[in-house]
């Protein structure tokens, strides 16, 4: 049977979502492996220095045209969030499994949609409101406060959702007043000028296996964006989005086989009902034919 050009173009467009998954989940992998030897903040230096060697190129060209004052000040606000976020995403990473950094994670479109009502005067319908209520219960059913004891691990992760949604925020005003790559390559720097006096606080001699694996986290942090973007640009989002929930499903085996973690169904539940949540809210805003404003599910990953 001959598929037509749509369904090619989904069915792409859903391969290259598939490819982002593997590869930010082998960025959480990778992280997680490194089992904190190195302090949190040191390691987020370190990833961001090796990725700005490839930004150098777009960075020196902005630098020299220059930025108004107002751009400037929304730089260093969104490097001060990132800093936050990274700081928290490794930490969390050192302390509990991959599955619930993953699950956590998917607050970030969460935060990123409530934030845009707040601050950005979009419109929050009902049925929106009840669609991000059913995400805020999937985090309670991942995080099940009072049946467990959280891990400090846990709080981490949510402060690294809130920050990381902040800063997209931001970087959505940026984005109206700078080239996109110009708001990606500057991030790269005030995040790595940002954490470089934290760095330097609690350094401690990394290995050169251990900046090796860090340098694949920014190879596939990068890549991740790369086959996202090719992703965005193939298929609808209704189309690529629901894909994003098999990363907590890689994420779980990885934890499992990998980390000898146990296989959390509560996780999985979660998990579940966030991302049904956040694929619900892009189909409204698709059927609504809506100007899209806010970052989608995956684009608040590092």
């Amino acid at each position: 049977m001959q598929l037509d050009a749509t369904t090619r173009r989904d069915l792409v467009g859903i391969g290259w979502m598939v490819a982002t998954g593997l590869c930010f989940v082998a960025v959480n992998a990778i992280v997680r492996g490194l089992e904190g030897a190195l302090p949190a903040p040191q390691a987020a230096f370190i990833r961001f220095v090796i990725g700005l060697v490839v930004l150098v190129p777009v960075i020196l060209p902005a630098m020299r045209r220059g930025f108004e004052p107002v751009v400037w000040r929304m730089f260093g606000l969104r490097g001060a969030l990132h800093v936050v976020a990274v700081v928290a995403w490794f930490y969390a990473l050192s302390r509990i499994t991959v599955a619930e950094v993953t699950a956590i994670g998917f607050l970030n479109p969460i935060i990123v949609t409530l934030g845009a009502a707040l601050f950005l005067g979009e419109r929050l319908a009902a049925r929106r409101i009840a669609a991000v209520g059913v995400a805020l219960l999937g985090a309670l059913v991942v995080l099940r406060p009072g049946l467990r004891e959280l891990d400090p691990g846990h709080l981490s992760q949510i402060l690294a959702s809130v920050a990381f949604g902040a800063s997209y925020l931001v970087a959505k005003r940026l984005s109206e007043r700078v080239p996109a790559s110009v708001v990606v390559a500057m991030m790269s720097l005030t995040v790595a000028i940002g954490l470089a006096p934290l760095a330097l606080m609690v350094w401690v001699p990394p290995t050169l296996s251990q900046v090796l694996w860090l340098g694949l986290v920014a190879f596939f942090a990068t890549l991740g964006h790369y086959t996202m973007t090719r992703a965005f640009a193939a298929a609808p989002l209704t189309v690529t989005q629901p894909v994003t929930f098999l990363q907590l499903v890689w994420a779980s085996l990885v934890g499992v086989f990998v980390f000898h973690e146990p296989l959390d169904g509560w996780v999985i539940l979660g998990g579940a009902m966030m991302i049904a949540a956040i694929s619900y809210i892009t189909w409204r805003e698709a059927r609504l034919r809506a100007t899209i404003k806010t970052p989608a599910v995956g684009a608040t990953k590092i």
